[in-house]
């Protein structure tokens, strides 16, 4: 960064008059900023992360990488895989002349109801901490700004808008703010985001938790920008919130100068704002007087996201070791479940990207078995989602798109070959109110299809030119952008024939919010027992059962939190009906969050992929096949029994929400609780042994521990340590995670690790003094393969200095 840059800013912050400043603080758009040629300022593009970079519209027609969810990445508990990740989106971001990625997530997986669970990393701040600022780091070196979000204690989709969350200071410091800490400390992040909901009775836009401690004791010089709407009036230009997205409307513009004109906001504070906006602008080569050297990024998108899946692809059980399987001696494999031809690669919400291309499970194995194998596959169950959009394939015709005034006049049309569509705000052309997709259909096969569409407003639909819905439809769910983020379904019952086809009109009045639209399909389908049946027959008639189960749109996504952990309804029978015909069933379960394995102990194996991006089924195929190690642990913890979950509320009472269990959150719940999960955090097995060789504590708070691979395969190790204090006069976790580090080496092989113990580690927050304070005495240091999986112990003695 060029010397005497702050005195420049301030040069060029005084060249603008008040409306000028304030203008600049409000989003030009959906996604970009106001530009101010006066002072040679360009817009600043941002775009949602983490899933990928969808570019400076929402309907991008350009395709995007689509990675791993947050979660999986973190599963891999590798710092290393965390930034690849970031060179991925940084390339992307390149790609698209996007600035801002807007990721990643440092909230935490408080309960396992949480609909944006997927987008979160864990339930643990540390790991949550060293995983995103990796991301954070490797992005801002290639030029890329993070947004570091939701600040703070946005842990749940019900109300989120204006649910009160209400905890200790303790908890908010040791918990909460904890990962934001660590990475405004350690990687210097250029934004954060404050979010929607209130804390301790203020509204987060407004709070003064954006002042103090983020820069006066972190020292964070960035922007600080609302989530989308957030923003609730103009006091929160008192606070530390410099910008409020989107745009052009809001509370300031005219509010804000005439509150300064007023003397109800200093206009001192405005030139806060304003530099800190150059500032960033600065680091992003958004200003012509300041040059910014890009370091180029170079990445192979798709061998990254193949490494990534398997990495992240977590073993829970492999009883009988069937895994990993021999293709030798494979004559049949069975694969079962919607979701193994058409699996979900990312969670749902505003984090959605178009993917370049989607590797099933099913593809990645018919790619990866030996030409001798047969392959059958039935769905066995159905998922009780939403149809997909009609895939292009089926399109008889392109989809015309015509934008109508209010008088009905076409302003603007447009051919694609996409089903979809979603237009926000001003990229909505000027003056339409309503906007019209036609298509033609072409069925490939007879018999009862479901059509229908998604969409919010006065919506009208015909088939053939028979009118199937006329009238208004209302978002399902509540909070801001429902209509965009988890658009209304409507499905109808029409019988098709082979080869014929049919005309398909949607018409849409649009909410002011823009559109969210698309004709959706579903072919032909046999009854549930019909399905069941065929199953049953495959299974048995198979050498494997490979059985994919997972979450639908409809029970996990953001925008709305899960009403339970179950699998939705099918799944747990097709399970127990294949198993009971083929005890070499492998279950793999594509998800974003824990769900309930009542079947766990009647299966061979267990394999949890998440929402594994583009390459999942390539990924998938290779750990099945042992290519690649299954080489994720689990960064939170999964339950036997719903009812068995320490933490699982996310519904206020009255607008609050009460964080009443204080520190305990996530494992250190459990631990508290003393109830055995079904699968504890850390936990995961490789295809190869491991055992403790030794364990050493030194005097700078580090710890050597050394590992043996006692098995006959090369595989991964994730060594955890946890710390405990015995007798403490604190009321503390009963363990907590202080560090952790992966190890990989071949058969025999002995490896070390040296493990550092950050201070904070052994720090609490002493709410009376306001400051961090350290209770001298010993620790107990506890590593292990997870929270319960303990194989050794050391101490160390803290003093107070």
């Amino acid at each position: 960064m060029n010397d005497g840059l702050e005195e420049h800013l301030d040069a060029l912050v005084g060249k603008l008059d008040l409306p000028r400043k304030v203008r600049l603080l409000t989003g030009e758009s959906h996604w970009r900023t106001y530009a101010e040629p006066a002072i040679g300022l360009r817009e600043i593009n941002v775009s949602d992360g983490p899933a990928g970079v969808r570019g400076p519209a929402w309907d991008n027609g350009s395709p995007s990488a689509c990675l791993p969810c947050p979660t999986a990445i973190a599963a891999s508990w590798d710092v290393d895989r965390a930034a690849a990740a970031g060179r991925v989106l940084a390339a992307e971001a390149t790609r698209k002349g996007v600035d801002v990625v807007l990721g990643p997530t440092a909230n935490l997986q408080r309960s396992p109801l949480a609909g944006r669970h997927f987008e979160w990393w864990s339930e643990d701040p540390v790991l949550t901490a060293r995983l995103a600022g990796a991301l954070v780091g490797t992005l801002q070196r290639h030029g890329v700004a993070a947004t570091v979000k939701h600040y703070v204690a946005n842990d749940t989709e019900t109300e989120r808008a204006t649910v009160d969350v209400r905890l200790d200071e303790r908890t908010l410091r040791e918990v909460y703010l904890a990962p934001f800490e660590h990475i405004v400390r350690n990687e210097r992040p250029w934004l954060v985001m404050a979010s929607y909901n209130a804390v301790n009775g203020t509204a987060m836009t407004e709070h003064e938790l954006l002042d103090s401690p983020l820069r006066a004791d972190w020292g964070f010089d960035g922007l600080v920008m609302s989530d989308w709407h957030a923003t609730r009036s103009v006091a929160a230009a008192s606070a530390g919130l410099d910008l409020t997205m989107p745009g052009p409307g809001g509370p300031w513009g005219a509010a804000l100068v005439q509150a300064v004109t007023d003397g109800l906001v200093s206009e001192a504070a405005v030139d806060t704002k304003v530099k800190n906006l150059l500032r960033l602008a600065a680091r992003l080569g958004a200003l012509d007087s300041v040059t910014v050297t890009r370091t180029p990024v170079t990445v192979d998108v798709r061998r990254e996201l193949h490494a990534a899946g398997a990495d992240a692809t977590v073993l829970l059980h492999n009883s009988r070791d069937l895994l990993p399987l021999a293709p030798e001696r494979l004559r049949r494999v069975a694969v079962f479940g919607e979701l193994a031809g058409s699996p979900r690669i990312q969670g749902g919400g505003s984090a959605e990207v178009r993917p370049t291309h989607v590797v099933s499970p099913l593809d990645g194995l018919e790619a990866a078995l030996p030409p001798g194998v047969q392959l059958t596959y039935t769905a066995g169950s159905y998922l009780e989602g939403d149809p997909a959009p009609v895939p292009p394939e089926m399109l008889g015709a392109p989809v015309l798109i015509r934008w109508l005034d209010d008088t009905g006049a076409e302003v603007a049309r447009e051919d694609r070959r996409s089903a979809a569509l979603v237009r926000l705000g001003a990229d909505v052309p000027a003056g339409a109110t309503t906007v019209e997709l036609t298509t033609r259909i072409v069925p490939d096969v007879s018999g009862t299809w479901q059509l229908g569409l998604s969409g919010a407003g006065r919506i009208v639909f015909a088939v053939d030119g028979r009118t199937l819905l006329h009238d208004d439809v209302r978002p399902t769910h509540d909070g801001p952008g429902a209509e965009i983020l988890t658009p209304p379904v409507r499905t109808f019952d029409v019988p098709l024939d082979a080869g014929r086809p049919v005309d398909v009109l949607l018409r849409q009045r649009m909410p002011k919010s823009g559109s969210a639209v698309a004709i959706r399909s579903r072919a032909p389908r046999r009854t549930a027992a019909e399905e069941l049946a065929v199953a049953r027959e495959q299974a048995r008639a198979a050498d494997v059962a490979i059985v994919v189960v997972g979450t639908s749109s409809q029970t996990e996504s953001e925008g709305f939190d899960r009403a339970n952990l179950s699998l939705p309804d099918g799944q747990d029978d097709l399970v127990r009906a294949v198993a009971a015909e083929n005890p070499n069933t492998v279950v793999v379960v594509n998800a974003g969050a824990p769900v309930l394995l009542p079947w766990r102990h009647d299966v061979a194996a267990v394999l949890v992929t998440w929402f594994g991006g583009q390459e999942s089924g390539a990924a998938l195929a290779d750990v099945l096949l042992g290519h690649a190690e299954p080489g994720g642990r689990l960064p939170m913890t999964w339950p036997e029994r719903g009812e068995d979950v320490p933490v699982l509320d996310t519904a206020p009472e009255h607008g609050r929400l009460e964080y009443g269990e204080g520190v305990h959150v996530g494992y250190r719940a459990w631990l508290r609780a003393g109830v055995e999960p079904a699968y504890p955090f850390g936990h995961g097995v490789g295809y190869t042994s491991w055992e403790l060789a030794g364990v050493h504590s030194g005097p700078d708070s580090a710890v050597r521990v050394s590992v043996r691979n006692t098995g006959s395969r090369p595989g991964k190790q994730v060594l955890q340590v946890y710390l405990a204090r015995p007798g403490s006069s604190v009321e503390r976790p009963a363990r907590w995670l202080a560090g952790f580090a992966v190890v990989r080496g071949g058969p025999g092989e002995t490896l070390t690790a040296e493990i550092p113990l950050p201070p904070q580690a052994f720090q609490h927050w002493d709410a009376a003094r306001r400051d961090w304070a350290v209770e001298p005495g010993t620790f107990e240091v506890s590593i292990g393969f997870s929270c319960a999986d303990i194989r050794g112990t050391t101490s160390i003695t803290v003093h107070e200095e």
